[in-house]
């Protein structure tokens, strides 16, 4: 379990910049797009990545409750949702699979990372659990974190991170300029045909 004083005393993951961003958006509209394309530019210019990301369980699955998590180190897809059977209503966690999901990135950290990329900081973060260990073990190691924070949990992200947030909007750009000034286009910055993040739009690369 996460301990809530803590978060207090870790430092920013990169000097003058909080070293989480917070992907703030609407309720039952997740960005999934927004996510995949992160990690699709972050892999383009050779950056290390660790974290999850979030697919439906099957085609015309419910975004909240029959969801599966990729390890983006390792491919690896982990159910959080226990299957309830057929007409069942409302969801139960699976926390030995969230668990395991956590080890799993936890892991990841020995091949340094440049980025941590978060899902969602969902109910059970709200209330301390989850990916909070991991998020403070990343900052920790000096490694920024990217989340999505759906509205209805906003208040308690806040609580959370303190001063080490950076609220972005569904919007390529402001997150594209927020990567840059952590300094993550070090690793591509000069190859050939390289973008700025600054000069890069939805879609493009």
């Amino acid at each position: 379990m996460f301990a809530w004083p803590s978060v207090r005393t870790i430092e920013p993951a990169r000097q003058g910049e909080p070293g989480i961003g917070a992907v703030v958006y609407q309720n039952d509209r997740y960005p999934d797009a927004v996510f995949k394309w992160i990690v699709g530019e972050c892999r383009a210019r050779g950056l290390v990545l660790s974290g999850v990301l979030q697919y439906p369980a099957f085609e015309g699955a419910d975004q909240d409750c029959d969801v599966v998590l990729e390890d983006i180190a390792s491919g690896h897809r982990t159910r959080l949702f226990e299957d309830r059977g057929k007409g069942a209503r409302g969801c139960r966690l699976d926390t030995a699979a969230l668990l395991e999901a956590a080890m799993e990135i936890e892991r990841s950290f020995d091949d340094t990372p440049s980025l941590l990329v978060l899902n969602k900081f969902g109910k059970v973060e709200a209330e301390g659990g989850g990916m909070c260990g991991v998020m403070a073990k990343a900052l920790e190691r000096g490694i920024p974190v990217v989340i999505g924070v759906p509205a209805r949990n906003l208040k308690s992200w806040r609580n959370f991170a303190d001063g080490f947030s950076t609220e972005l909007p569904e919007d390529t750009d402001r997150i594209a300029d927020w990567l840059a000034r952590l300094g993550l286009g070090a690793a591509w910055r000069g190859a050939p045909g390289a973008m700025p993040w600054t000069a890069i739009r939805e879609g493009g690369g």
